[in-house]
Formats: structure tokens, sequence, C-alpha cells
């Protein structure tokens, strides 16, 4: 039976995705649960998963693609199984000789794995994830460690093929730029046993990891760790049947009558982890006790109707979308109209340094994006020269790299405002927190469906309220409020923005 691969529904802020990446292609087998493709918004990447063993049909959208909520991009032959591999190397390895893998790691230069020098305002990191391990082969340009700074994150590469000698500083460790943290010997080759050994761990990390968002959702709503459940699926894995059945077992077990009176015990798992914080969530930690303790930060709010700027969209995506490659977002229009909201009040754009107010006369936007590591807010250099095809690409981009740890300390650094939309992941109002030294921030939220009182009649409306959080000790009501109503006009009627009124 075919079964249809969907893109998920998207929230109500999103009108459409990108396939970012397929992890399997059309043939492939595929257990339930697993994951089949990730599809990328403006802000978050939605995991579209199997929903029974099968095979892959046809892929109707490839990579890059845009596509729209419950969309069919491909389709998933439930229950066939595809062809096994036969393994034609596993007889010739056993039949190789001991002496070989003896001499295999005998190499040439050993040279130093070093810390890559620091920006001048960071004066130590943390050694985050070492992605090889001591004997492992490795070749030139490989990504051997990720060093992790107060914002960004640093990779060093091996500078040649070779063996990865020695590890020195392993992850946790606090170490100075230039910094020997490792050994590499070049030319070298790792042992015969290294390499299947290496396998087998690789294979052991996917069975034990791989484990499907509905998984850990059911996991966690029942206080379960994934080791606790013995997986019956591909390689390991386990399903939404095992976990069910290790709760029932679980309950039965509970409900048995006690043979004798005892004290009263806590059953279950009740054991914790504790996990060092990451040099990036001590930083956003300080940041935001700074911003919370040093200034007078006050929250003003108003709604705008949205209607106006979705008509557009649907009216020019298509012709947007060939003309200049990306698709046209919400973001733009909200970038768009802080900028020109920030012309007319240039005490929104200003911050504070000691007894000065500092204006500034350029439009650097920060961005605020939700990265597996935390939030960041790389910045949008002079928005107010940007179009809105370039403030989209500019957007995107910031977003992939800050998703991939990609993003540089000069991309972090500066922004005059910041725009954060909690509307992707469903938040309805919030009172954003500032960044300082900036003196505002602007939040976004869901665009919801309300009954509206317009010319005495009731019309329902896409509705988002908006959320404008300063500092009183430089912005007045009065400034904070024309700001917001500004705000408010520019996306009610976009017509404005091309008019300059």
């Amino acid at each position: 039976m075919a079964i249809e691969i969907k893109v998920p529904e998207l929230p109500e802020s999103v009108a459409d995705g990108t396939v970012a990446t397929w992890h399997v292609k059309e043939g492939d087998t595929v257990s339930r649960d697993q994951n089949l493709v990730d599809i990328e918004t403006d802000k978050v990447v939605l995991e579209v998963v199997a929903e029974a063993d099968g095979v892959i049909g046809k892929i109707s959208a490839a990579e890059g693609d845009t596509v729209e909520g419950q969309q069919v991009i491909g389709t998933l032959e439930a229950g066939a199984k595809g062809e096994s591999k036969p393994a034609e190397a596993s007889s010739e390895k056993d039949d190789a000789p001991a002496s070989e893998e003896a001499d295999a790691t005998s190499g040439g230069e050993e040279v130093d794995v070093k810390v890559p020098e620091l920006p001048e305002s960071v004066a130590e990191a943390t050694v985050a994830t070492w992605h090889v391990k001591a004997g492992e082969a490795v070749s030139r340009d490989q990504n051997l460690v990720d060093i992790e700074t107060d914002k960004v994150v640093l990779e060093v590469v091996a500078e040649a093929d070779g063996v990865l000698g020695e590890i020195i500083h392993d992850e946790g460790a606090n170490v100075v730029g230039h910094d020997v943290i490792g050994k590499l010997v070049k030319g070298a080759s790792a042992p015969a046993k290294a390499a299947e050994s290496e396998a087998t761990e690789s294979a052991e990390k996917e069975s034990s990891d791989a484990v499907s968002p509905s998984v850990r959702r059911l996991l966690a709503e029942h206080g379960l760790n994934a080791s606790d459940v013995k997986g019956t699926g591909k390689d390991g894995r386990i399903t939404k049947e095992d976990v069910e059945k290790h709760v029932k077992s679980a309950g039965q077990s509970k409900a048995a009558p006690e043979a004798a009176a005892a004290p009263q015990t806590v059953s279950g798992n009740r054991t914790q982890k504790r996990v060092p914080m990451t040099r990036l969530r001590k930083t956003i930690a300080t940041r935001l006790l700074e911003a919370k303790n040093s200034t007078a930060m006050l929250t003003t709010f108003n709604e705008v109707n949205m209607k106006p700027i979705m008509d557009l969209r649907k009216t020019y995506q298509k012709e947007f979308e060939e003309r200049h490659g990306t698709r046209l977002g919400f973001m733009s229009f909200y970038v768009k109209a802080v900028v020109e909201a920030l012309k007319r009040f240039p005490e929104v754009n200003a911050s504070i340094d000691g007894d000065d107010i500092v204006y500034h006369n350029y439009f650097d936007v920060s961005i605020a994006v939700s990265t597996p590591r935390g939030l960041v807010t790389p910045v949008l250099r002079d928005a107010d020269t940007l179009s809105l095809a370039e403030i989209e690409s500019g957007i995107k981009e910031l977003a992939l790299k800050g998703r991939d740890g990609k993003l540089t300390l000069d991309e972090m650094l500066g922004g005059n405002f910041t725009i954060t939309n909690g509307g992707v992941f469903g938040s309805l109002l919030s009172t954003p927190i500032l960044n300082p030294p900036q003196s505002a921030i602007l939040g976004m939220h869901k665009i919801q469906d309300r009954a509206m009182v317009v010319d005495g009649k009731v019309e329902v409306l896409p509705m988002m309220y908006l959320a404008l959080s300063y500092d009183h000790r430089i912005i007045d009501g009065k400034e904070s409020v024309g700001f917001l109503v500004t705000v408010k006009n520019l996306l009610e009627d976009p017509q404005r923005l091309l008019l300059d009124i």
C-alpha cells in the first residue's frame, strides 16, 4: 500500500518551507518513525518521519524546492522490502594477516593540533566536541574538534592526511589561543581493527541515538530514557510500540500485590543528569540578567491586521521567487517597517554609553535565531539599503549559519535594534528582553484569526500582536507608542513602504 509523504502543517505565520535534506533515496528501506526529510522554514526545521516500515517510492520534491503545508512530496510503499546488500568485505577482513595491523600505524612527522587565534574580545574558550578519537585516520581539512567561545564556534581542521595520535585536552577543558590540544601524525594510517571498531561504534550510536521526534515525546511523557527501552526496529531503533509495551509491562509489575509489608519505596526511573553550562549559555544567562537589572525596561503592545501582506504575498509569491531565487516571507516586511520607523524615531535607534546618548545614523538590525546551542542574534547590516529579496536571502543565510554553528564573531557584533519572531513556535503574546546595549526590541507573534469590528461590522481577520520592550531611561512613552503605531500602519498598508509615506 502506498502512503503519501506530506509536509507537516506549518505554523500560521509561516506560509511555506523549503525541502532542506532528504535522508533517504528512492528504493531505500526505512523503518517506522525514521526521519525521512527535513523541511526548513524561516526559523525552524521540521522533521518528516515514516508512518510505517517500507520502501521509499517516488520522491516528487527535490532538495531546495519550495513546498506548502500538507503538500505531498513523496510516497512510501508500506510493508515492502528493499534489496539486501551482501557483506562482501567481511570475509576478506577476517583473512587479513595480523602482521598488517601492527605495521599500519607507521607514519611520518608529528604535528601539533592547536587552538586557533581567538578574537581580541575573547580571553579563553572551551573544547566543545572532538569529532575523532585518538588512533583514528583523518584526511586533510577534516574537522577534528570544535572550540566554543562566548558567541561563536571555531573549527580546527587537519593540516594533512594522517592519524590523530593523542588528545591532550578533552572535551570541557578551558584553553586559550594557540594552545596545543592534540597531536597529528602525518601520512600514518589507522589499524584495520580501528576501522572495524569505528563502524561498530557508529552503528551502536545510530541505533541508540536515532530516536524520532514522536518517540522522544513519548519517552519524555513517561519520564523514560532511550536506554531504558529495548528497540525492535531496524538496527535496534526504538519505535512507539516499544515504548508503549515497556510502559504497559511496568504498570503491570507495579499493580502486582506485595508479598509482605515493607517500607514504602519510590519505584521507576528517577535518575538525573548534571551537565555543565556551555559558554554560549553562560553568556546568554549573564546578558539577560544584565538587561533586567541595569535597564528601566518597559513593554508596550499593539496589534496589526496581516491580511494586506498575506494577500500581497499570495499574489506575487511565485513571480518573486522566480525572479529573485528566494521566497517572499514575512520577515522582510517586518525589517522594512522597522527601519522606516527607526528613521522617524531616532531615540529607538540610539543607545546609552555612560552619561552619553549615542545616536546611530545607520540601521543594523539584529535577527533573533534559535540554534541547537541557544538563542543568538546575528546582525543584518545596512538594512535600509537592502531590497525585500536581499533581506530574505540575508536572513536565510544567517539562520542556516546559526543552525550549523558557522556564525562568525563579526556577524554577531553590533546591531542597533532587534527583531524576534516567536510566532513560528506558536507564541501568542510575550514580553521580549532587551539585547544590551540596544535600547529596544520588537517581538512578533502568532497570526491568529480573530473577530474584529471594522466600520461597525464584525469581520474575521488574521491578527498579530506586536510587543515593543524598551529602555525607559532613553525612550519615553510618546516615542515608544509612536514607533509601534508606525510599524503597525506600515504593515497594514505596505504600499506606504514603496511611497515612503
